[in-house]
């Protein structure tokens, strides 16, 4: 049985090189609280790879940011099949990365909903580019 609801190394956005790419030529939308940047390649191995950041301006302390981060991540990992998929059918890569811009420590259905929106986008836009 494969692995299906996984947020694996290979999985995650960490390269500096990449992200400064994601920033200087991705675009960009938001769905608040949430800035979302986003870049496609075309790619011989389609991949989709993911980061999420929250601004320290907003919330001083680390344990703070630390559990949107995971909020965050854990709704994405439950919900990015979809977009999996349909970066495998049209063989392109994906580098994606959510920034919580909102005030205050948000529920996790409240992020699970945002980011569901927010996925959704992203395939509504897979399919219009092609």
């Amino acid at each position: 049985m494969e692995k299906q609801f996984t947020l694996g190394k290979n999985e995650r956005l960490k390269s500096r090189k990449q992200i400064e790419q994601l920033f200087t030529k991705g675009k960009k939308f938001s769905i608040t609280p949430f800035r979302v940047y986003y870049l496609f390649n075309d790619m011989a191995n389609p991949s989709l790879q993911f980061g999420v950041g929250v601004s320290n301006k907003n919330f001083k302390k680390a344990v703070d940011r630390n559990k949107i981060k995971r909020l965050t991540r854990e709704a994405y990992r439950l919900q990015k099949i979809t977009l999996q998929q349909q970066i495998k059918e049209q063989n392109i890569r994906l580098n994606l990365f959510l920034i919580y811009t909102g005030k205050e420590i948000p529920g996790s259905s409240e992020v699970f909903d945002n980011v569901g929106k927010i996925l959704g986008k992203l395939c509504h836009l897979i399919d219009s580019a092609n």
